[in-house]
Parts: C-alpha cells; sequence; structure tokens
C-alpha cells in the first residue's frame, strides 16, 4: 500500500445545471485486511452515493458500506489503484486494468461534482450539532401539532357524519309530513358542516406532508451517516474477532515457535479465515462465534466423528420424485395431478369490503375468497409432513443429539412454503407439537414462531416469521434453541435467518445449526470451544470451533407457473385432487373451496356464506341444547370428533387428540352413515 500517490482535481461546473447522471457499477477489489488482503466487490455509484455488495444478488437486501462522494477526496496511485477517504476513514480499491481504473476516476469525480453542487446550491449543510438538533426538535413539535389537527378534524368527521346520518333516518321517517322542511334544512346544514371539517381534514393532511417532504433529505443524509458508522465499528469487531481467534488458535498448536509477527504475515490463515461464520446472540445470555476448524484438525478428529447423519446427506442437493430407496419412497398407486387451473387475476377494493362491515357484527362478516387459497386448514396442516424424511433418517440414528439436528431441521422445514403464501388458510398454530420415536423412546416437544403479515392494508403482502423455538427430548432431557432473526431493513444479515445450538443435560453445546427458514438448514459438529473477545453490554462471546458444515435438509423447487398457481408446491398441488369413495366431511368436497380452485370466485363466494350462515346457525343449536340440560340438571358430554379421542399427554400433562380408528374400515365397507352432512 506504499504506492506513489497524488491527488486528483475535481472538475469546474458552469452555473447550476448537473453535466449528466452520475450512475456506474461494476467489480473493484477492496482492500480488507492484512488477512484476507483484497477482496472482489460490487460497486454501484448512483446519487454520489458509492455503496458495494459482496455479490450482485446482496443489492436486493444487503449493503457492505455507503461512501458519500460530496465530502471524499479522489485519490489515485500506480497500477490500477484508487483511495477514497471519507469521514476519516480510507478506501483502498484496484481495477483490473488502466482503463477500468480511468472510467471509474471520470465517473466518481463527476459524482462528487454534482453532489457537491446540489449540496451547496440546497443550501441544506449541516449546521452545528446543538442547532441541527434545536431544528430537529422544531420539526417534531410542528409534525405533533399536525397530527393534533389531523385528529381533531378526524373527531370532527365522526361527529358530523354521525349526525348527519341520524338526519338522513329521521328525514326518511318524515317523507311527506308537514316537519320535512325544517328537516330539510337541519340535513343541509349538517351537510355543510361536514363538507367543511372534510376540507380541513384535507388541508392538514396536506400540510403534514409539505413539512415531512420538506424535512426528507435532511433526515435521509442523518441516518445514512449512522449507517455508515454503525457498519464501520461492526466490520471492526468482526475483524478484530476473527484475528484473535487464529492467533490464539495458531499459538495452541506451536506455542513455542509461534510469533504474532511472522504468522500475520503469511498467508496461509486467509482461507481458513474466510470460512469463518459468525453467528447472532441467540439471547441475552453471552453471544458465541463459529470458526470452521482447519484441513489438519478435521483429518484428526472425523475419525472418530463419523456419524449416520452425515453419511446419509448427500454434498449436492438433488430432488428425485421417482425415487424409492429406503423408507422414503411411495407407492404410487396412480399419477398425481401436477398443476391446477391459474389463479384469477381479481381485484380486491379492501376498503369497500370494511365500508359494508360499519355496524355489523364482526361474527358475521362473511370475507369473500380472495383471502383465501383453495386448501382447507387440515390440508394445509399435511404440508407440515412434505419433508417427513427427515424424521425417517431420524429414527435410524443411534445419537440422539444427531436426531435432535434432524428434528430440528424438520421443525424448520414447515415454513418453507409460507415465503410466498399469504392467503388463508394461514394462521399460526396454538399449542405444543409432540413427536416420538418408538424405537428409542425419545420424546420431543416444541412450539411453533410468530408468523406476522405485513402491508395488510396498503403494499404488497409479504410475510415474516420471527421468534424462538426450544425444543426438548423429555426422554434425555437434549435440548435445540432455533432463533428466527425477524427481517430488519438495517440488518446486514441474510433474509429469513435460522440460527440454533444443539445443547445436552448438562448444557454442553455439541452442534451449531444455521440456514433459512425458506432454503435450507445445515449442522456443524463441535470440536473445541473458548471466550473469544468481549461482545455488547461488555459480555464475552464463546468461540465454537466446528467440522465443516453437513447438509441437513434443503427445499424442493416450485414447480413450473407456480407463480400462477398460488405458489403451491408439488405436494399442495395433489391435496385438494378428487378421488372416490371418500368421506362425505372431506375436505376436497368443500363445494367453494372446489370452485375457487376452478376459478368460479363470484360462485365460490355464495357457497362460502352459505356454509358460514349454517355453521352459525349449528353452533346456536348446540348452545340452546348445552343450555336447556343445563337448566334441566342434566350432563351433556358436548361436540365429540369421530375418529378421534382426546388423551392427556403422560409426560407433559397436556391434552392432546389421538386417532381412535375406524374410518379406514369404514372406507373399505364404503359405509358413511354416521357422518354428519356439513356440506
Amino acid at each position: 500500500m506504499n504506492e506513489l500517490v497524488k491527488i486528483l482535481p475535481s472538475p469546474t461546473l458552469p452555473g447550476i445545471h448537473l453535466p449528466c447522471v452520475d450512475a456506474y457499477k461494476g467489480w473493484l477489489f477492496k482492500w480488507t485486511n492484512y488477512l484476507k488482503g483484497y477482496q472482489r466487490r460490487w460497486f454501484v455509484l448512483s446519487n454520489g452515493l458509492l455503496s458495494y455488495y459482496r455479490t450482485q444478488a446482496e443489492m436486493a437486501h444487503t449493503c457492505r458500506g455507503t461512501i458519500p462522494l460530496a465530502t471524499a477526496h479522489i485519490e489515485v496511485g500506480d497500477t490500477c489503484h484508487l483511495v477514497l477517504t471519507s469521514g476519516g476513514r480510507s478506501y483502498h480499491l484496484k481495477a483490473t486494468s488502466e482503463g477500468e481504473c480511468q472510467r471509474w476516476v471520470s465517473a466518481l469525480q463527476q459524482a462528487k461534482a454534482n453532489a457537491t453542487l446540489l449540496m451547496h446550491h440546497s443550501g441544506d449543510e449541516g449546521p452545528a450539532q446543538q442547532e441541527d438538533r434545536a431544528l430537529t426538535q422544531g420539526v417534531l413539535k410542528t409534525l405533533a401539532s399536525k397530527l393534533d389537527d389531523l385528529s381533531t378534524c378526524n373527531e370532527l368527521i365522526g361527529k358530523h357524519g354521525a349526525a348527519l346520518q341520524r338526519s338522513l333516518s329521521e328525514l326518511e321517517e318524515l317523507r311527506g309530513s308537514s316537519d320535512s322542511t325544517d328537516k330539510v334544512k337541519a340535513v343541509n346544514e349538517r351537510a355543510t358542516l361536514f363538507r367543511i371539517t372534510s376540507n380541513a381534514m384535507i388541508n392538514a393532511c396536506r400540510d403534514f406532508l409539505d413539512v415531512a417532504e420538506s424535512q426528507s433529505r435532511r433526515w435521509q443524509k442523518a441516518l445514512q451517516y449512522e449507517r455508515e458508522q454503525r457498519h464501520h465499528l461492526e466490520e471492526t469487531i468482526e475483524q478484530l474477532a476473527k484475528q484473535h481467534n487464529n492467533l490464539e488458535r495458531a499459538w495452541r498448536e506451536n506455542p513455542t515457535s509461534y510469533t504474532g509477527v511472522e504468522r500475520s504475515q503469511e498467508g496461509d490463515a486467509s482461507d481458513e479465515n474466510d470460512e469463518a461464520e459468525f453467528f447472532d446472540a441467540m439471547e441475552e445470555s453471552p453471544a458465541f462465534i463459529t470458526v470452521t476448524a482447519t484441513g489438519d484438525i478435521q483429518h484428526k478428529r472425523s475419525g472418530s466423528n463419523q456419524s449416520m447423519m452425515s453419511e446419509v446427506v448427500p454434498n449436492d442437493w438433488t430432488h428425485n420424485e421417482n425415487d424409492t430407496s429406503g423408507t422414503n419412497h411411495m407407492q404410487l398407486r396412480r399419477t398425481r395431478r401436477s398443476r391446477i387451473p391459474d389463479k384469477p387475476n381479481y381485484s380486491l377494493n379492501l376498503w369497500s369490503i370494511m365500508k359494508n362491515c360499519i355496524g355489523k357484527d364482526l361474527s358475521k362478516i362473511p370475507m369473500p375468497v380472495n383471502f383465501n387459497e383453495p386448501l382447507s386448514m387440515l390440508q394445509r396442516l399435511t404440508e407440515d409432513l412434505e419433508y417427513s424424511e427427515l424424521l425417517d433418517r431420524a429414527a435410524r440414528c443411534d445419537s440422539s443429539l444427531e436426531q435432535m439436528c434432524l428434528v430440528a431441521a424438520f421443525s424448520v422445514s414447515s415454513y418453507s412454503t409460507t415465503v410466498h403464501r399469504t392467503a388463508k388458510p394461514f394462521n399460526p398454530l396454538l399449542g405444543n407439537i409432540h413427536l416420538q420415536f418408538h424405537s428409542s423412546g425419545n420424546h420431543y416437544v416444541w412450539s411453533k414462531v410468530t408468523s406476522t403479515v405485513h402491508n395488510i392494508i396498503v403494499g404488497k403482502l409479504w410475510i415474516d416469521q420471527s421468534g424462538d423455538i426450544d425444543i426438548v427430548n423429555n426422554t434425555t432431557k437434549d435440548t435445540c434453541h432455533l432463533k428466527f432473526s425477524p427481517y430488519s431493513y438495517f440488518s446486514r444479515d441474510v433474509p429469513r435467518k435460522v440460527t440454533g445450538v444443539v445443547e445436552d443435560r448438562e448444557g454442553t453445546a455439541h452442534y451449531i445449526l444455521s440456514g433459512t427458514w425458506d432454503e435450507k438448514m445445515e449442522s456443524a459438529k463441535i470440536v473445541d470451544s473458548s471466550q473469544g473477545c468481549g461482545g455488547s453490554e461488555g459480555k464475552q462471546k464463546t468461540v465454537y470451533q466446528t467440522l465443516q458444515p453437513k447438509l441437513l435438509w434443503k427445499k424442493y423447487p416450485l414447480p413450473d407457473n407456480a407463480e400462477n398457481m398460488h405458489f403451491f408446491s408439488s405436494l399442495a398441488l395433489t391435496l385438494n385432487e378428487q378421488e372416490e369413495g371418500i368421506a362425505p366431511t372431506d375436505s376436497r368436497l368443500r363445494p367453494d373451496q372446489r370452485l375457487m380452485e376452478a376459478g368460479l370466485w363470484d360462485e365460490a363466494n355464495g357457497h362460502k356464506q352459505r356454509l358460514e350462515e349454517r355453521q352459525r346457525l349449528e353452533r346456536k343449536k348446540r348452545e340452546a341444547q348445552a343450555n336447556q340440560a343445563l337448566e334441566e340438571g342434566q350432563d351433556i358430554e358436548g361436540y365429540q370428533p369421530m375418529w378421534f379421542e382426546r388423551r392427556t399427554d403422560d409426560t407433559t400433562g397436556e391434552s392432546t387428540y389421538i386417532y381412535r380408528g375406524g374410518y379406514w374400515e369404514a372406507k373399505d365397507r364404503q359405509d358413511w352413515s354416521q357422518c354428519p352432512e356439513i356440506f
């Protein structure tokens, strides 16, 4: 980094007109540290900001850093080197050729000139810190005042609207009478008040938007500066933690001949350092870091750590629907369908639905099928078993800890189908999930995380899973803590990230789990642990040294044209397929569901409203029978499922429903006389 450097002057600009649009993108090599050296990064120059990413795909979710060019110094050295200095930090960049370097220099200088001119012309230079704080507080007070005006107008609109509605009702009752003239006059007065209040509401909204827009540029600058500082601090801490662990491990391997300066100048630790993975804190206890072990350590340990789990997991993921090996085969009695009719492109006006619901009982409001997908809740629950081969592999594991890893991957896989499917039925499950392996007697219990649907009123619907899952083996007391990281615009992590630790009954960690709930999960066996550098709030991080991660689960690819078929998976496409000889209460016979799948949504809405009204009448009938029996002092058993019975779990004491038998026998006899008529 000792090349001869010369400062390039910025070009002069006539007037206040911007010569051109400063937009440029491409690959550059960025200096990181003495372990990694130069790393290839994707740079994007736009609107006076130079941002960089590890890959082009990261542009959609994770920015690794941003350099504001308005206050940056641009320098160039020999052999295609660039140096950008901003905020006391220098960025050393390298292009692949002299021509590419010159193109970047020209684009950066032009962007710097445009950004500087725009900053001076707008007169929006940042004042002193106290003045800036006072200005911000003044703006917040103004916005608060505007919000108060909006609140007052809202109350007046509600008040005058109610009065206007009463007047219209009275006028309807007095039509043709002698008092109609006075009533008409009162209605006109209230309508005038309503119109005046509405205009005031509109003006207040306009004032609020004007103030917010006038200050948006200043807030965006402040936000960008804070993001840059935060990223710089996180990157520094991350590099320190990695270097500390590498130096400590190298010293343990050869403490007599090791010197920090000599080893730091060697390049053998660079490749290993690239393989290191960092995980967020699982809870308020100390965070942990995982570092993949070197080849020598893996060779020494792998001989005694061969596991059934690592043997059966392929390195490359392939999904063969015709595979009939092992216990994961299906006896194909008939060819299952691979597509359904395309989803109609019907627009939905939520405000019109809400308007028609004014004054009605919420339990009696018929919601249109636009909010649904053509699957019942029972069919939707069946999709949780799409990756049941994970449980087959878990049943063959000799180690309860390896079995826990596969059970954890199975618990995550149930969310993989939800990433694009925001329609009902998609209600979060209540209660716990129980799973027991009869061969080993291991009994697992876990609960679901929180599912959140965003932009219900305005914008495009999208769903996120967040929270913690604690999986407990009640037999061996092994545990697995999984953390589903919520989406954050400011996070540097990959979206939908899941991390976890598998521990034995003594609290000793044995496996690290990592992945995303919409794509895949991996496990890495822990071979060593040590206390690393300080974390947040002065806590120390535990550094786990692991073997190379093994693939536990990966999501099957969606079928062709899935975006027009409700984003159904291959399994979901078969769940509503018609079949002869099934029970009359089967979900596949529900008429509104079948009409919706066929694209006849208007007809489906009619049947849906009829079925819901019928269900409400049946519920009222049962409630009346129960009240009558109570008044007469009689015992009433209540509704009982036909094919299941309620039992209390011996381990947890919770109520569960167990299949009591009889369904398959009734299907063989084709005797459905005991089934109620519900459709």
